[in-house]
């Protein structure tokens, strides 16, 4: 379902990262910090390159909200998707992208501290639901690596998209390390 309010967004990312909230606390430690031969990333690095980017998200949302305000042009509470950024959902469909170095895990750092780093985040960019219900923050953007420049209410909706992709390689990757720790032949990476 595509989201068309600020609030249909919210519920999705809500249910995307309650489900990746669970899957991260059923990891063992052993599991968290277990390395596969092709995979850069352990699933404690993961998890803390998804805290990472929500964080990032919440702090340029929270400064284009501020723009918006500053401007007071009113909104709707729609939920609209520029021609560029759907274009570049689009064409870049299934790539893989590598992370920018403000957002590389180190690996050092537990699941439980990475969710707890989330759980702020989360909050951070609940409590600007409704400025982005109430303010037209289409003319305030910053620009993604692969995506162009994105709004506010675009980045939002693309942090559940984020937490999604990154819920899914972490479901691959946990087969993975559990045939290993099994002490069967790891199938190699997808």
């Amino acid at each position: 379902m595509e989201s068309t309010t600020i609030a249909e967004v919210y519920i999705v990312n809500k249910k995307v990262g309650d489900r990746f909230r669970d899957f991260a606390n059923s990891i063992s430690a052993a599991e968290a910090h277990a390395e596969i031969e092709g995979e850069p990333w352990t699933l404690a690095a993961l998890v803390e390159h998804v805290a990472m980017v929500e964080a990032g998200i919440a702090k340029m949302s929270a400064r284009m909200i501020d723009g918006a305000k500053q401007q007071g042009t009113p909104s709707d509470g729609s939920y609209r998707m520029s021609d560029g950024f759907s274009t570049a959902i689009a064409e870049n469909e299934g790539a893989k992208f590598e992370a920018p170095e403000r957002v590389r895990p180190t690996g050092g750092v537990a699941i439980a501290e990475s969710i707890a780093k989330l759980d702020e985040s989360t909050a951070a960019l609940s409590a600007l639901q409704s400025d982005l219900e109430a303010y037209d923050v289409t003319a305030f953007t910053f620009p993604h690596p692969y995506f162009g420049p994105l709004n506010a209410a675009e980045w939002v909706a693309l942090s559940g998209g984020h937490v999604a992709r990154h819920h899914a390689q972490a479901v691959r990757l946990l087969e993975g390390v559990r045939t290993l720790l099994s002490g069967s032949p790891v199938p190699p990476a997808r």
